[in-house]
C-alpha cells in the first residue's frame, strides 16, 4: 500500500486516515502470472492498479492473433476505458504478465470514493490525461517510425520492459512479428 500512497502523493495530497479511508473502496487481488482479469466480450466491471507485477490489454486481431494495445507496470492504471465507463462488454482481455499484486475498483464504488474523497477527481483527471497524452503520442509515433526505430525509441524510453517483458509480446505490442523483431535485435547487436 505505500506505493499506492506515495503514488497519490504525487499528484494530490492525502493524509494517513483519508489514504485509510481512499483504501477501504479497493480491493487487494495476488494475481499468478498468465491470470485474465477480464476477457474480450465480458462487462468491464473494473480497473486496476499495478503495486507489484504487470499486466496487458489485447484483442485477438482477424488472423486469431494476439495484438498487445497496453502494458501497465507498478503505479500504472489498466482497463478498457470506453467499456468501463459505459458499463458495456470490452473488446479487449486483460490479463496478467507477472505474477502480480494490484487494487481493484468497480465503478460504483469509484464513484463512492469521488463523493466521500472529491481530491480524487482531480487525481484520476491527471491520470486520464497523461495516459490520453501517452495514446496520442504512441499513435503518431506508429504512424511516423519505421518499425526498427519504433523498436529503439520503446527500448530507449522504457528499457525496463525489454527486461522484464517476453519478447513475444514486445513484438505484439509493436504490432512486429517476434521473427521480426528478433532481426532488428540481432541488427541492433552488430
Amino acid at each position: 500500500m505505500d506505493s499506492f500512497k506515495s503514488h497519490l502523493n504525487k499528484f494530490i495530497t492525502v493524509n494517513d486516515e483519508e489514504f485509510t479511508s481512499i483504501v477501504s473502496f479497493f480491493q487487494v487481488l495476488d494475481v499468478k502470472k498468465k491470470h485474465n482479469l477480464v476477457l474480450e466480450g465480458e462487462v468491464c466491471r473494473t480497473m486496476y492498479f499495478v503495486m507489484k507485477g504487470c499486466l496487458r490489454k489485447f484483442f485477438i486481431n482477424e488472423k486469431g492473433v494476439e495484438q498487445t494495445t497496453e502494458f501497465a507496470i507498478e503505479n500504472w492504471w489498466i482497463t478498457d476505458t470506453f467499456a468501463y465507463e459505459r458499463q458495456i462488454p470490452t473488446d479487449f482481455s486483460i490479463q496478467s504478465v507477472e505474477h502480480s499484486s494490484i487494487l481493484v475498483i468497480d465503478l460504483e464504488r469509484q464513484e463512492e470514493l469521488l463523493k466521500k474523497h472529491p481530491v480524487m477527481e482531480r487525481y484520476f483527471r491527471m491520470i486520464y490525461q497523461r495516459a490520453y497524452a501517452a495514446s496520442e503520442r504512441r499513435i503518431r509515433y506508429l504512424y511516423e517510425m519505421s518499425r526498427e526505430e519504433l523498436y529503439l525509441h520503446f527500448s530507449t524510453l522504457y528499457p525496463w520492459f525489454i527486461q522484464r517483458i517476453p519478447q513475444y509480446l514486445i513484438a505484439s505490442f509493436l504490432n512486429l512479428t517476434p521473427e521480426y523483431l528478433s532481426e532488428i535485435r540481432a541488427k541492433l547487436r552488430s
